[in-house]
């Protein structure tokens, strides 16, 4: 229930970059809400797991309590914060309320209506394409970083510190990401990015020690929110700005889908260089490896992706509005 409430308000929270900024400003605004996110998150990580670590200092009387805590304290953080939008952050009038069956059926023709769409602008199409590939490695590392740290020796303390030290790395460098790509494109600070996390992709393949560990986390901190930025710009610049909501829907679809290639890259490789005789480390290692095919990828086929080109697309969908027939 908390990840279908959390993944759809993101669909909405996304949806409001075309409405609260002119596409001039879409970069950097884009970037300070994600390093806004990092600092805000990497804050109530650490003091949860300070909580954790010394319940006593903090009146529990054990780690457990400690933890129950830490999700009322997530709730609580997350109420708080939510003050700013709904009370500063102004929407169009909607129309006039409608009943629940109306408003799904008009959710499933406004899906139909936005797919027709998308199958029109080849631009917004190309890069969605692109995006599920490289975004489906930079969250495969995410998610499968601790796994890999435990793998080849690493405790889950080291692994800890080192998820804190890519949040608050994350911060500063987001709002990096956001005067590099305001002022060379989005396009140039997205092949960057995947550039570092190929990179990374294949540097993980030979890491041996703990601070070769954190190194990467500094590196990935580096990247990580500036991809995800830019991303969210350039795709907010080619898509309607009145269907900006349903056109972020399949954005968002498109990044839950992700780390489902990475794992099974990661776990078919691995088991194939087993079966030939290989150790488990070694299989391990190799398999890891196997993420930089899904930057270079994503790569290949955003190197298609031109934005001037979208412009184009969208501009004359406005004006016409025609849909291939069924």
């Amino acid at each position: 229930v908390a990840s279908i409430a959390f993944n759809g308000g993101n669909i909405f929270y996304d949806s409001l970059l075309t409405l609260v900024s002119s596409e001039k400003r879409m970069t950097f605004v884009s970037s300070l809400g994600y390093a806004l996110g990092y600092l805000g998150g990497g804050i109530l990580f650490a003091l949860n797991i300070w909580m954790t670590l010394r319940p006593a200092t903090f009146g529990f009387s054990c780690s457990a309590d400690a933890v129950r805590f830490s999700f009322l304290s997530v709730g609580i953080w997350w109420s708080l914060f939510t003050i700013p939008v709904i009370l500063f952050v102004k929407e169009p009038q909607g129309e006039k309320k409608k009943r629940a069956g109306a408003i799904v059926r008009a959710g499933l023709s406004g899906l139909k209506s936005t797919f027709k769409e998308i199958r029109c602008l080849r631009t917004v199409f190309l890069f969605l394409l692109a995006y599920w590939f490289y975004i489906d490695g930079v969250d495969t590392i995410v998610r499968m970083a601790v796994d890999y740290g435990l793998s080849i020796g690493l405790n889950r303390n080291d692994l800890i510190v080192a998820l804190l030290v890519t949040q608050f790395v994350g911060f500063p460098a987001a709002i990096a990401f956001g005067v590099l790509g305001t002022k060379a494109g989005a396009r140039k600070g997205i092949f960057f990015a995947i550039g570092v996390y190929l990179f990374v992709s294949i540097w993980a393949a030979f890491m041996r020690g703990k601070v070769e560990f954190y190194i990467l986390a500094v590196v990935i901190g580096l990247v990580q929110g500036g991809i995800q930025a830019l991303s969210r710009s350039f795709y907010a610049t080619i898509i309607p700005r009145d269907k900006a909501a349903e056109y972020f829907g399949f954005y968002n679809m498109i990044g839950k889908f992700a780390a489902i290639l990475g794992p099974v890259l990661i776990g078919g490789l691995g088991l194939l260089a087993r079966n030939i005789g290989y150790s488990a480390e070694t299989a391990t290692r190799i398999g890891i490896s196997s993420i930089s095919l899904l930057f270079i990828t994503g790569a290949l086929i955003f190197y298609f992706v031109d934005a001037e080109k979208g412009k184009q697309e969208l501009q004359s969908l406005i004006e016409k509005r025609k849909f291939p027939v069924s």
